[in-house]
């Protein structure tokens, strides 16, 4: 008889799962499960600086010139540990579940197998949510901050990630002028952001945006009179819903730099219990897709079955804890997942708008 509580049972289930489709994990941060997948604590992180060196030229008789190949640097990170688990008591089994209807036949151990499967799909969009905030957070300020939760809850303890050296994220711009300002010049602003990246030989097609600055940018006399302009081909406003919570607002050129607007105004609720939008107020992100990826460290735990030490490799790994003095049957679903941009300042973050201004 399958045994639907082992792990390398409950394994293929949670690949069954529909997972929580993210905008900026998916399309910034997408995971290769050939290399970003690893089986150790801690993974490896190889980084290099862009380059725009011309093949020299040479004498037929010369034969040909070494050329060095672009430096890099190893790194070694260890991801966080995510576990959210979630208890089914016994009067969870002898009840009718959400969604249940009013009269069923279902067993108390067929209810225990829909219940599971529900238990991993709320426990894989709590970590899709915290894997979201981190690609977004990575985004903004070119590392991360983790609070891990100890054994006193008050007091968690803090933990940085930095992808830059010094005291300052470097990839920052701040325009001469708030973009909701008189005088704003948003187009020379994305235009010069466009060209530090690309002075890097780095790609800059997606200007990600907070409601506000979305609207600041549609709503700019200058861009709408350039619009307007059919001799100009500056760019233009067509809508077009994207997967996973964004919108393409608007596709603009900037002095020759072709940028999608990309609108994007999902939120989520902090470890505070605040609502908190992932992307703030007033702020804009330059960067290109697939300008990092999402390593997954490995998760070593202790098997019910064995009561031995076990270590896998996925983006998901669930367990099963039974107690039969409380009647009681815990799973955890556990994740070790880091967010890494492929390039030193691979996205530039613009200060388009003072918020204590506006």
């Amino acid at each position: 008889m399958l045994d639907i509580f082992k792990t390398h049972t409950m394994l293929l289930l949670v690949k069954e799962l529909n997972p929580l489709h993210t905008f900026l994990r998916d399309r910034y941060f997408p995971t290769n499960e050939a290399t970003d997948l690893f089986a150790t604590d801690d993974v490896l992180v190889q980084y290099r600086s862009g380059s725009k060196k011309l093949a020299p030229f040479v004498a037929p008789r010369k034969g040909g010139v070494a050329v060095l190949r672009k430096g890099h640097h190893m790194e070694r990170y260890t991801p966080p540990y995510i576990a959210p688990k979630r208890t089914m008591t016994i009067d969870d089994l002898n009840k009718r579940g959400f969604g249940e209807a009013l009269y069923t036949k279902l067993t108390p151990a067929q209810r225990q197998a829909t219940l599971m499967m529900q238990d991993f799909e709320d426990l894989d969009e709590m970590i899709s949510r915290r894997e979201e905030a981190m690609a977004a957070e990575t985004l903004l300020t070119n590392g991360c901050v983790m609070k891990h939760i100890t054994d006193d809850p008050s007091k968690p303890e803090e933990k940085e990630i930095r992808f830059y050296d010094g005291e300052t994220n470097p990839a920052q711009y701040t325009p001469a002028t708030d973009w909701n300002a008189a005088g704003a010049t948003i187009l020379e602003d994305i235009a010069v952001v466009c060209g530090d990246l690309a002075a890097k030989g780095l790609p800059a097609t997606d200007l990600i945006v907070a409601p506000d600055v979305g609207s600041t940018i549609l709503h700019d006399a200058e861009i709408q009179k350039l619009l307007d302009n059919r001799n100009i081909n500056i760019g233009g406003v067509d809508p077009e819903k994207l997967p996973n919570g964004a919108t393409k607002i608007a596709r603009l050129n900037c002095n020759g730099h072709v940028v999608d607007v990309l609108q994007y105004s999902d939120t989520y609720t902090n470890d505070d219990d605040e609502n908190v939008s992932f992307i703030p107020a007033g702020k804009a992100i330059l960067t290109a897709p697939g300008c990092g990826r999402t390593l997954y460290g490995a998760v070593s735990q202790v098997e019910q079955e064995d009561n031995l030490f076990h270590t896998y490799t996925g983006k998901r790994i669930p367990k099963f804890v039974g107690s039969a003095g409380s009647n009681t049957r815990e799973l955890y679903l556990t994740s070790c997942p880091l967010c890494i941009p492929n390039n030193k300042d691979a996205g530039i973050v613009i200060n388009a708008i003072n918020p204590s201004k506006d």
